[in-house]
């Protein structure tokens, strides 16, 4: 079982286990197996409000013995905690399967951390490229051109 710790500093524990997919099944139409075959993997981590709402399903019972609703579970929910909690239902989600298709989704959970930190590079990089600032400033020094749609200005 993965732990991760909310906004409000409660620490919350996902287990993935069979109660807990047909709770999410039941509850939000999702179905977790879906990890094996299709896109549940990449929805869950680039989908922070789906992402939590699956966490907070699975957790529903420590959810309901601390009184804690839907609602206060998502305004505790952003930032670090999000990227936390993602980390632990991904890796509980694939802890899940037998060895075989374990060994395949830690690879595919393996191949889809390693892109979204290649994106979060390549967004940096371009960010402290200087030719932007240049045409930042180009832009902004640029004299402002008069549209035809325009009225014209009175003498």
């Amino acid at each position: 079982m993965k732990t991760f710790k909310d906004n409000a500093g409660r620490t919350w524990t996902v287990s993935v286990n069979v109660d807990a997919i047909k709770r999410v099944r039941s509850a939000l139409s999702v179905n977790l197996m879906e990890a094996v075959t299709g896109d549940l993997l990449e929805r869950l981590s680039s989908d922070p409000i789906l992402l939590c709402d699956v966490i907070y399903v699975v957790c529903k019972p420590e959810a309901d013995a601390q009184s804690v609703s839907d609602e206060e579970f998502g305004q505790a929910m952003a930032g670090d905690a999000i990227e936390h909690a993602t980390a632990a239902l991904l890796e509980e989600l694939v802890d899940f399967f037998p060895q075989g298709k374990r060994r395949v989704l830690h690879q595919a959970l393996a191949k889809l951390q390693e892109v979204e930190a290649r994106a979060v590079e390549y967004a940096q990089a371009r960010l402290e490229d200087p030719e932007l600032d240049r045409r930042i400033e180009a832009a902004l020094t640029a004299p402002m051109s008069r549209s035809s749609s325009s009225p014209p200005l009175p003498e």
